[in-house]
């Protein structure tokens, strides 16, 4: 194994009576398997897989010490040893694979959906609909009596350990700042006080499970909200809590409530490491760095500056589960990297479905989906080269077919070209990358400036044959549409077609907010979120920490180098139907540019004075110098009729088979599915 490359990263981290392989934590997410009838065993599959790619240690979804810790009304916390034989499944899978593991105890306090939220004090958090009720004092002890019996049952459970979540602005977060903490007993008041609640934890959760057990504290060491921790106190805490007994300090950033994103494909890479770093030297206990690691050489790069000496990485191990593996093989080209777009993970768990991930539909589906060698290797054909006719070929071509890939551009990646240019999804280039390296790795003929047709199809000798041929923008119909001030979107993405100083965007979706985001950034500066300077200059976080929670006084935003007006016919606010965890950060990106978003628009027409509309029932006129449309999609598919006509077995995938409400997480995932069985 090749391990030169990074030898940090792969240098094992001895915690006195045990030793961690690597310095590779695989972070905490809920995947909702942990509430579903035989979710554990998936879950056991899953935990396993990236165990045998090496993860030095991983980290569960938030478990609850009680019932009014549940996240949700459904599931069920860890407080009885009924529950504990669940657990096992987990723990038994990942050891044989000679993997450490460790639960998180999770209590979500106020931000509960549910109407028996409990909190520090009466208070309503503004992501709950829910109002949360104050702890009584025998109820607070009686909490962290919960917690102890949690730790108890997951150390019963054989795991390795647990980390206590005292970060994001759950439950523990609730307890420490003032802003939700208005007790006047002994567990409010004074800072001392309102910290008692996590060191209690802490202290009586190692006086029971003795010295052989891994504690990690997830410490909130940026809250990221108005009234948050200082940075002394931050690091009193820290010191407290290593005396308390834990063995390793992770880090947290930012309240869920916070108007700074922290995970989103917007945040730099590595982008809040530089709060761990400030840290190092303050404790002796190990540090661990979160938040936007998503590369062995990003996670390399953060351990030899001194920032951490542990780094947390979770949606990554979605995206490939052998992320470690291949790593140590020499191999980073063939990861699969995380984009962090949160489609298929997170907005999957805040709207009750099993996680997964966007370019890696096997991820929690681990005994569902699989990938076999073909009992009988075919001869296909996938026409399309964008994300739905990657991830077919890819997968086809690693099962053992024999596959060409018609792409009739110069170049791989279809829409997700246009994504890169983005600013804030230049992580997209990444899948492109990925399987660009997987054709070549599994001897896919890859036929560039092809455009692919019934006749050379028909004679190809081909067994089964993909069309993933992709959409084209959809055309509207008003005056003027032919006006030379009229472009479609890709013609602005992808051909980079001029746009003057005022410009409309007609169509408010997805596709709609990524040209206001395009259109509203200024080129001759970087992109935000490939600086982190930048980034925390534009979204008002203080570098120097000078106030509670570390936000300055106001974001910093550079202007936008042209009036953009987003519009759309229906009524309500713009953006409502993007990601769920997502679709607040595009919203506040534009805001702060002050792009002006229109509603209830009728189209008239587009003359040499710009954009005719009728606003709500009024008339107005809006004197722009292009109009861009963002109206949908159609599909690009004129083979399939024919090809079936001729005697073909055809399959459409992605955009040729429902342009509809298309994204990349369809796409892919129907690609997987198919290449799967065939």
């Amino acid at each position: 194994m090749q391990k030169t490359n990074y030898p940090h990263l792969f240098e094992p981290l001895d915690l006195g009576f045990t030793t961690l392989k690597n310095r590779v934590l695989m972070g905490s997410m809920h995947t909702m398997l942990e509430d579903i009838e035989g979710g554990h065993e998936r879950l056991a599959a899953f935990y396993a897989e990236r165990a045998r790619g090496q993860v030095g240690l991983i980290v569960t979804g938030g478990v609850a010490p009680n019932k009014a810790g549940l996240a949700l009304p459904i599931g069920h916390p860890l407080d009885t040893e009924d529950e504990v034989w669940k657990h096992r499944h987990v723990t038994d899978a990942v050891h044989a694979e000679d993997g450490k593991i460790c639960m998180q105890i999770l209590h979500t306090g106020r931000y509960g959906y549910s109407e028996h939220n409990v909190s520090a004090s009466d208070t309503k958090a503004p992501i709950s609909p829910f109002p949360a009720r104050g702890l009584t004092g025998e109820e607070v002890e009686q909490t962290i009596k919960d917690y102890i019996n949690c730790a108890l049952l997951a150390q019963q459970a054989n795991y390795d350990g647990v980390e206590i979540m005292g970060s994001e602005g759950y439950l523990i977060n609730q307890f420490i700042v003032s802003k939700i903490n208005r007790r006047d007993d002994e567990w409010g008041g004074a800072y001392e006080n309102r910290i008692k609640f996590p060191l209690e934890i802490v202290r009586r959760t190692r006086e029971a499970v003795g010295p052989n057990f891994i504690i990690i504290y997830r410490l909130s060491m940026l809250d990221l909200v108005e009234g948050g921790s200082t940075w002394e106190e931050v690091v009193h805490l820290a010191k407290e809590i290593e005396k308390a007994g834990a063995t390793i300090i992770n880090t947290g950033i930012g309240w869920h409530e916070s108007r700074v994103p922290t995970i989103g494909t917007i945040v730099p890479r590595g982008g809040f490491a530089w709060v761990t770093k400030r840290m190092m030297g303050e404790v002796s206990i190990p540090l661990i760095a979160t938040n936007r690691i998503n590369s062995p050489e990003m996670a390399e790069s953060v351990l030899a500056d001194g920032c951490a000496h542990m780094v947390s990485m979770a949606r990554p191990f979605l995206a490939d589960a052998n992320l470690v593996r291949k790593a140590m093989d020499g191999l980073p080209q063939e990861i699969n990297t995380c984009i962090a777009c949160n489609q298929a993970c997170l907005d999957h768990t805040f709207t009750l479905q099993v996680s997964s991930c966007i370019v890696n539909p096997r991820a929690c589906h681990e005994t569902e989906i699989n990938y076999a060698p073909a009992s009988a290797p075919k001869k296909l054909a996938v026409i399309g080269g964008g994300p739905a006719g990657l991830a077919a070929a890819a997968v086809a071509a690693e099962r053992g077919h024999d596959v060409t890939l018609y792409e009739a551009s110069h170049r791989l990646g279809g829409q997700f070209n246009m994504a890169t240019v983005i600013p804030g999804k230049e992580e997209y280039q990444q899948t492109i990358r990925y399987y660009s390296v997987m054709l070549e790795k599994h001897g896919v003929q890859v036929l560039l400036n092809t455009k692919a047709t019934v006749e050379g199809l028909a004679s190809g000798g081909y067994d089964d044959i993909v069309i993933a041929t992709g959409v084209t923008p959809r055309r509207l119909d008003f005056p003027g549409i032919d006006h030379a001030k009229v472009l479609d979107y890709a013609e602005v993405l992808s051909d980079k077609k001029p746009v003057g100083k005022s410009v409309a965007i007609i169509g408010a979706g997805g596709i709609g907010f990524d040209v206001a985001e395009y259109l509203s950034h200024d080129f001759d500066h970087p992109s935000v979120s490939l600086n982190v300077e930048e980034y925390m200059k534009e979204w008002g976080v203080d570098m120097d920490y000078a106030r509670g929670g570390s936000l300055a006084e106001s974001p910093k935003p550079l202007p936008s180098p042209r009036e953009v007006f987003l519009l759309k016919r229906s009524k309500g606010k713009h953006g409502k139907d993007l990601g769920k965890t997502t679709g607040w950060i595009h919203r506040s990106s534009l805001a702060m540019k002050q792009v002006n978003m229109l509603a209830q628009c009728t189209y008239e027409k587009v003359d040499d004075e710009g954009l005719h509309i009728t606003v709500a029932g009024e008339a107005r006129t809006l004197a722009v110098d292009n109009v861009v449309i963002c109206a949908g999609q159609v599909p690009l598919n004129t083979l399939a009729e024919a090809l079936t006509a001729a005697g073909q077995s055809v399959h459409l995938i992605g955009g040729a088979r429902n342009a509809k409400e298309l994204d990349a997480k369809r796409a892919i995932k129907e690609a997987c599915l198919l290449v799967a069985e065939l």
